[in-house]
């Protein structure tokens, strides 16, 4: 077997195990570095006003990689994602977000893969505050 036929076999073979990993919706971000509480940082919080665009539910590191629910949040400043719980946790305490609802929320503010976002403290609408973590980022909410 000539040595250019072995080079091209392997070229093809690297080509179609890339092609299936990309079907499948393989990622390979690098992995975050820190999750849950680690990444709430009290030196980053910050109070954001605004209305929510989206309720999203997605695999979230903030969530130690479990399903979470998350909101877009439209600011003055631009859209942001605010990371709430994890998806068992806001379900069972009957927490309920829709597109129009006029939010303020205090929380760490953090870049992961590019985006803004903010790890939710507590959250204000209208009359209704909801307490998701303690002053240093641990979740108080329980299922």
């Amino acid at each position: 077997m000539k040595l250019s036929s072995l080079i091209l076999g392997a070229i093809v073979a690297v080509v179609v195990i890339a092609g299936v990993l990309w079907v499948l919706g393989v990622s390979f971000h690098p992995p975050i570095s820190a999750q849950g509480a680690a990444l709430y940082n009290p030196a980053d919080e910050v109070t954001v006003k605004g209305v929510v665009q989206e309720v999203q539910e997605f695999d979230c590191p903030v969530s130690e990689g479990e399903l979470g629910s998350h909101l877009m949040l439209k600011t003055p400043d631009g859209m942001i994602q605010v990371h709430l719980a994890p998806t068992r946790i806001i379900s069972g305490q009957k927490l309920t977000y829709s597109p129009g609802d006029q939010l303020e929320v205090v929380g760490a503010k953090f870049r992961f893969e590019g985006k803004k976002g903010v790890i939710a403290r507590e959250i204000t609408r209208g009359n209704e505050s909801i307490i998701f973590r303690d002053p240093e980022g641990k979740l108080l909410l329980t299922q």
